[in-house]
């Protein structure tokens, strides 16, 4: 254990707590202190009486106990025996020190202990009172579990063994990701397992590699043996897989699953499919195995400085792995970290989904100023400069690193001007789209956003077409801060389509979600961290539509005009601005009172006798027209 620990040895009067907790304590040379010490005379007057103590008279006790530990822990590591039957109780023993808690549950059926208690002497508990202790146990998830049929000995051994030698945390699969993340949970003291597969002759000893190569992971341990990596974690098992999403994700559990036991953890820390998470879960759930699916933003960077984590799946199970997650992710401006529990089944992963489909068009709408800027003969440099100068209205990771993506040089060139116009993606944009046309959301940018790469990718087509319609953009005289009101105003319109996807998915799916919390761990360590997305976690306190704060309002009212302007313009002078142009037109429906959308229910009735609701019934009856 490479942090200082507190080991707690919990379980009912008799099951030898303090005979276990002296003799580890010798063993581990760490000072011990049985719990019962600690009790008020008002508690050990009110037991030996036969009066069970409620959670009123333990709450103090446990208090104290906890004050210990943590007083402890600034020196050493120590062994604390305490009964503990409840989880309250365990949370409020390991409040803040939750990552440096580790609990032993030695358990024994109800005779095993009663006859145990019948031969002790100077003991205020009364056999008597054993029943209402096994009534009160809550069996702990988090704990290691020891009959106490086994000697002494032996179970000091298992605990020494299980404590020391084995990790308390695998991390399976070192891409780029697995290997920053590796590094994280490695400086933040945990002792973690890694493994990575072998491919004679392309991908050997990686694992063993990785290890040698950063000091931080000297009491790390490398595995290229599955079976061997899974034996080397203490139990609860939990390992975050961080492989590419889809089937190989789904062949590396069923590699796993013959050597996990009931009650492991698997975290998928990958891109996957907030529907596939929901199916692992069910499917993992049936082999009595929890799934927590956690979505990771912020690059290879941002996973080893801290990202912006989201998890979802099982409440009680997060809090298995919370430690480990908010230890690793960044911190907000309150020194929170940017983690938290997201929701139900598959919600991490959506959310984490939605945060890409956002990206998608913040990474558009900057391409767009730039594509507007050059066409006014300006250059990269030049760019960079305005864009510099929008920091204090508009700034955001993106921005900035599109600033020093303008900047870098190439011998005498800009890179920029070398980079070939095809814009690549991984999926989670077309999911996106899918899952907004799915719910009935209109995130019209986010499928613009897509569908603009799409369109890159035909380049040859594009160059030819450019050829037959002659279509040449022309330079116009504007305002840039003009463009900048433009650019704002559709950032405006992402983030509030963005938020309503989240929102529209948290209802349909029955998901539990806070969107100002969403918003806060959305303000550092992620790819879409911004100034905007600051002021958003106040907002979403008051309401999810971000359009009806009247901060917002007053400030879309001043944008309008400039967008409606510079719109206009690039229309008219043959320049692309899909995500621009459609925040204008999404915009324009969205506060249309009364639309055209009673001709569409009109043809629809014509053809398909799919009926329409009349302005002049208010009780909202469907009719019916024979046209």
């Amino acid at each position: 254990m490479n942090l200082n620990n507190v080991i707690f040895v919990m379980g009912v009067s008799g099951c030898g707590k303090s005979t276990i907790g002296k003799i580890l304590s010798q063993k581990l040379n760490m000072p011990f202190f049985d719990g019962d010490d600690f009790h008020p005379q008002s508690n050990i007057d009110k037991m030996s009486s036969g009066i069970p103590l409620n959670d009123e008279d333990r709450y103090g006790w446990l208090r104290t106990l906890n004050e210990l530990a943590k007083k402890q822990l600034q020196d050493k590591s120590c062994v604390i025996v305490c009964s503990a039957l409840k989880k309250s109780y365990r949370d409020i023993l390991s409040s803040d020190i939750q990552n440096q808690v580790k609990w032993v549950h030695l358990a024994g059926s109800f005779h095993q202990i009663l006859e145990r208690l019948k031969k002790r002497e100077n003991h205020f508990m009364s056999p008597d009172l054993l029943q209402s202790q096994f009534d009160t146990l809550e069996q702990p998830k988090e704990a290691l579990e020891i009959n106490i049929g086994l000697k002494p000995e032996e179970i000091v051994e298992i605990i020494t063994k299980e404590l020391q030698m084995k990790s308390e945390f695998g991390l399976f699969g070192l891409g780029v990701m697995g290997k920053s993340l590796s590094r994280n949970l490695a400086q933040k003291g945990f002792k973690i397992s890694i493994f990575n597969r072998e491919a004679k002759g392309t991908e050997e000893d990686v694992a063993i590699k990785f290890k040698e190569a950063h000091k931080e992971l000297e009491t790390s341990q490398p595995f290229s043996d599955i079976e061997a990596f899974v034996n080397s974690l203490q139990t609860p098992r939990r390992i975050m897989l961080m492989v590419n999403a889809g089937k190989i994700t789904d062949m590396v559990i069923e590699d796993l699953i013959p050597f996990l036991s009931d009650g492991d953890i698997l975290i998928d820390g990958g891109n996957s499919n907030y529907l596939k998470t929901k199916e692992r879960y069910d499917y993992l759930k049936s082999k009595h195995i929890h799934f927590i699916g956690v979505g990771v933003s912020g690059g290879e960077q941002g996973a080893l400085k801290g990202p912006s984590i989201m998890p979802g799946g099982n409440k009680d199970i997060y809090n298995l792995v919370q430690p480990y997650l908010e230890s690793i992710a960044a911190k907000d401006a309150n020194n929170l970290p940017c983690c938290t529990y997201i929701g139900e089944e598959g919600s991490g992963h959506f959310v984490k989904m939605v945060h890409n489909g956002i990206e998608y068009v913040e990474m558009q709408l900057l391409a767009e100023v730039y594509t507007i800027l050059k066409t006014t003969g300006k250059n990269p440099d030049q760019i960079a400069d305005i864009l510099e100068s929008w920091k204090p209205k508009a700034d955001s990771y993106l921005l900035g690193i599109t600033i020093e993506v303008l900047r870098k040089k190439d011998g005498n060139d800009w890179l920029v001007n070398k980079i070939v116009d095809k814009a690549g993606n991984k999926g989670t944009g077309n999911w996106t789209t899918i899952a907004t046309a799915e719910l009935g959301a209109p995130s019209t940018l986010i499928a613009s956003a897509l569908f603009a790469r799409y369109t890159s990718f035909y380049k040859e087509e594009r160059v030819q077409a450019s050829e037959n319609f002659n279509i040449v953009p022309s330079s116009f005289s504007l305002d840039t801060e003009d463009v900048l009101k433009a650019y704002q105003f559709a950032r405006i319109i992402n983030h509030y389509q963005g938020l309503k996807l989240i929102s529209e998915a948290g209802k349909a799916y029955r998901w539990t979600l806070n969107l100002s919390e969403i918003a806060r761990i959305w303000t550092n360590g992620c790819i879409i961290k911004s100034d905007f997305m600051v002021a958003l976690i106040s907002v979403l306190k008051v309401d999810d539509n971000i359009l009806k704060d009247k901060t917002i309002i007053e400030k879309v009212k001043d944008l309008k005009p400039s967008i409606n302007k510079l719109v206009s313009q690039c229309i008219i002078n043959e320049l692309p601005v899909p995500c621009l142009s459609e925040s204008v037109i999404f915009f324009n429906g969205y506060t249309t009172a009364n639309s055209s959308a009673n001709i569409i229910q009109a043809q629809r009735d014509y053809f398909g006798a799919h009926t329409y609701q009349r302005t002049d019934d208010v009780t909202g009856k469907f009719h019916h027209t024979n046209w």
